[in-house]
């Protein structure tokens, strides 16, 4: 089959329709209640630590989990798996909406995480099994744009459900969609499996409950003190279970994270640049939502559309940049996006007070947005052409996991700088708080720019390099990949570089 036959065509589409569907669903859900947290903070009550929950209890349950959904999709079935995770991300949306108080809102979130973790990585993985490798780039930049067009609108139509009808409506929207989704994923996507690899739930519960002990204790080291007992006892258990978490993964024949992987300097920094990048994201994402309503005065919905030079950009910007990742790599690009994002953050930081106008705040967020643009699609280049077709998922699952503890551990930092050095009390007080937190986020995007080149071009370029043609022996199996990915025959590589672990 030719890369131009009419059904290929038609698959590729409806996995390019459905997979952006399901991200664009999953990324709104995350905008959408940064933006709702002062109306569910007035309606429910709760100071900043109960806060950050609503968005860690998600992020949390999502990224600890998602090399086990990843793992379940390469196992059962990857478009099963896909459904199955959607049918629990709608219903536990209909639950949060739902939810009479805090802590019933903040296990519905968990329970949207789980969901999620499951749902997310596979819709890359599905699109990579669709879409032929030379047309890969491009695909990857529509879905990224599609994405980012969930941080553009996130927080617009957050702010308009908000003010027209209430902060649950944000749930509720998700119903809808999932219930669409479901059908036509079964229908139109084609099923695919990778390696049949066990669950690792040893590997789970020490990496969950590791990450879970540190993000605690940031999150309660104000209030209960950094030298506490309790908040010193996290940090220790935390970084044990850590520990244990890697020792186990080296030794077990099935890990949930396969260490290996990372001998592949590729994998290692574009992993290392993503968490960085969601560090600084979410963390300025969460605080900022709240400064442009609680200290600027506006309605959510005014403060979603004054974001729009920072949110909307990814949407015309980052199908380019998938593009010219195939044609040039996609290191240069990826230094020159975290670079903007780490200036544009600092800017945004240095011109902040209780009353600055709005044009003085339109050129960080512009750069800002130019930097988020032009580091989704090529980020998800790297990954997937660093690793084998039957490694795809969990480079997949891998790469999403360690970003979204990038942003859980990015809102627990600062909440604590904010906590530490400002607060509620008065527009002075929260401007105090905010810009110190602004400033962790800026050196985060820096040091990641910084780590961006140590990338090499020579394998960010999948037009080149194709290891989703290159079969689990190194040979070369031309044409487009099966849709079932399965390996054959385990064994080396004869490419050191571009098969990690060989």
């Amino acid at each position: 089959m030719t890369t131009d036959d009419p059904t290929r065509r038609t698959r590729t589409l409806w996995a390019l329709t459905i997979t952006s569907a399901a991200g664009f669903m999953i990324g709104l859900d995350n905008l959408i209640v940064t933006t709702a947290l002062p109306a569910i903070r007035q309606d429910l009550g709760g100071g900043i630590d109960d806060l950050s929950w609503t968005v860690n209890a998600y992020t949390l349950c999502f990224a600890a989990l998602l090399m086990t959904g990843s793992t379940l999709g390469e196992r059962f079935g990857r478009r099963r798996m896909f459904v199955i995770g959607l049918a629990v991300f709608t219903a536990a949306s209909a639950a949060a909406a739902l939810a009479p108080g805090l802590p019933a809102l903040i296990a519905a979130r968990a329970v949207q995480g789980l969901g999620a973790a499951v749902l997310l990585p596979l819709t890359l993985t599905l699109l990579t099994v669709a879409v032929p490798a030379e047309r890969r780039g491009m695909a990857f930049g529509i879905w990224g744009g599609v994405n980012g067009s969930a941080v553009a609108l996130g927080p617009v139509i957050g702010g308009a459900v908000i003010d027209q009808l209430s902060w649950q409506w944000i749930f509720w929207l998700n119903v809808p969609v999932g219930l669409l989704l479901l059908p036509v994923s079964r229908l139109r996507l084609a099923e695919s499996h990778g390696s049949a690899r066990r669950l690792d739930v040893p590997g789970t519960l020490l990496a969950a409950s590791g990450v879970f002990a540190l993000v605690l204790s940031l999150v309660r080291g104000e209030s209960a003190g950094w030298r506490s007992a309790e908040v010193l006892a996290g940090f220790v258990v935390g970084a044990v279970l850590l520990v244990v978490f890697v020792r186990w993964e080296l030794r077990t024949s099935s890990p949930m994270l396969p260490m290996r992987l990372f001998r592949h300097r590729a994998f290692s920094v574009v992993n290392a640049i993503g968490l960085l990048n969601f560090f600084g994201l979410f963390g300025s994402v969460f605080l900022l939502t709240q400064y442009l309503q609680g200290v600027q005065g506006y309605s959510p919905v005014e403060a979603g559309v004054r974001m729009l030079p920072w949110t909307a950009l990814p949407i015309v910007v980052t199908p380019f940049a998938g593009m010219l990742s195939d044609r040039v790599g996609s290191r240069g690009i990826l230094v020159f996006g975290l670079a903007l994002q780490a200036v544009g953050m600092a800017w945004y930081a240095a011109v902040t007070a209780p009353r600055v106008s709005y044009a003085a705040q339109v050129p960080p967020l512009v750069l800002s947005g130019l930097g988020m643009s032009l580091f989704l699609a090529p980020v998800a280049n790297v990954v997937m052409s660093s690793v084998r077709s039957d490694e795809q998922g969990i480079a997949s699952g891998a790469s999403t996991s360690l970003r979204n503890i990038g942003g859980v551990l990015g809102v627990a930092v600062s909440g604590a700088v904010f906590s530490a050095n400002g607060g509620y009390r008065s527009a002075a007080l929260f401007v105090d708080g905010l810009r110190p937190a602004l400033f962790i986020g800026a050196t985060a995007f820096a040091v990641a720019s910084v780590a961006a080149l140590m990338l090499s071009n020579r394998y960010s370029r999948p037009s080149r390099h194709r290891a989703e043609n290159l079969g689990p022996s190194g040979n070369n199996t031309a044409g487009p990949p099966s849709t079932d990915s399965r390996p054959s025959t385990p064994g080396p590589t004869a490419d050191d570089e571009r098969q990690p672990g060989a």
